[in-house]
């Protein structure tokens, strides 16, 4: 039996071989949803920030270190939204790129951007940033705003989303694919649209009032019903998933009642969203006195009027509150809600 290389030899070896390039890109946003987009002074044009990979780097590190020497950032590289293959140009060499996440970066850190230590870098908004860059770049960003948008991934070829392509394909492009069957079964569910499913429970106290809490993530200023996500993944349903979600954000062990309304909202190009609201009932104040908050998650709770509703929650939500009361008092339902309207 012949002896296996050692593992020195092995390294030697790949390093003669022709292989791709390796370049990470950062699609850098500030809080406001603007797009750092770089006017090199060599004249090569606008573009993004990143480069080329060195050495032993990943792509997150290159990313990492083009940041820091190009524009005194210190800034942590975040999710993968895209993959962008590039054939052979005129250096004769295929090119892998890696699109990150960088940001949203406070406010503090984007005035060292704008500061003397780049004066080339400048904010724009994703529609002008698209039109300021290259068209094969411009795609980019725009396939992996479409992923970061949609939670998913896009898969590029010179900037153009590929069938299958989680995200960045074009609809219509993606319907002619599925009208003329040119999609496997994988492809056709990685196209499809997808939407974040939650289950609420509409809780009220003894004299009327809702039972509303005040996330500890995202937007405090805007209270919620209890509730969450639903961990579909799991095979969990939405009746389920609420009477985990009370318990969990309460410390209350209380199974739902009937299903009051089913909440559709949209906002183009993000995934749509489905709420399930179920009564929750009456609680008495034994029961309110047994709430325990799980501070990870929730600030407080209190229980409100449904006139005070509208300076705690979306307007959205509060059409939802609105149309459950009145599901529970009449007996309807359960009701068909398209953002919070029947």
């Amino acid at each position: 039996m012949p002896d296996r290389p050692s593992p020195d030899a092995v390294c030697a070896y790949d390093a003669t071989r022709p292989a791709p390039l390796v370049a990470a890109t950062g699609i850098v946003l500030d809080s406001h949803g603007r797009v750092l987009v770089l006017a090199p002074s060599g004249g090569s044009g606008p573009g993004l920030p990143g480069g080329a990979v060195e050495d032993t780097e990943t792509p997150e590190a290159g990313l990492a270190r083009r940041l820091r020497a190009g524009l005194g950032l210190e800034a942590p590289v975040g999710r993968l939204l895209a993959v962008d293959s590039r054939p052979p140009g005129a250096f004769g060499r295929s090119v892998i790129v890696h699109v990150h996440l960088v940001g949203p970066l406070p406010p503090e850190v984007i005035s060292l951007a704008e500061g003397a230590s780049a004066p080339d870098a400048r904010w724009l908004s994703p529609e002008d940033a698209r039109a300021a860059l290259p068209e094969r770049i411009g795609a980019r960003l725009r396939a992996g705003l479409a992923a970061l948008h949609t939670g998913s991934f896009a898969h590029l070829v010179d900037g153009v989303p590929q069938p299958g392509s989680p995200a960045g394909l074009d609809p219509a492009r993606r319907a002619a694919l599925e009208h003329a069957g040119a999609l496997d079964a994988a492809s056709h569910r990685a196209n499809r649209p997808k939407a974040l499913t939650a289950a609420s429970v509409v809780f009220t106290a003894e004299d009327g009032r809702i039972l509303v809490v005040q996330p500890a993530y995202g937007r405090s200023d805007r209270w919620n019903l209890p509730g969450g996500g639903i961990d579909s993944d799991l095979g969990e349903i939405p009746r389920e998933a609420a009477r985990r979600e009370v318990h969990e954000e309460l410390g209350l062990e209380l199974a739902p009642g009937r299903l009051l309304a089913v909440n559709w909202s949209h906002k183009p190009g993000r995934p749509a969203r489905i709420r399930f609201l179920y009564d929750g009932g009456v609680l008495d104040d034994a029961t309110l006195g047994r709430i325990r908050l799980d501070r990870s998650e929730l600030l407080q709770w209190r229980t409100v009027t449904p006139a005070e509703l509208r300076t705690l929650v979306k307007p959205s939500l509060r059409r939802q509150i609105t149309a459950c009361l009145g599901a529970r008092a009449s007996g309807a339902g359960p009701l068909e809600l398209h953002a919070g309207r029947p």
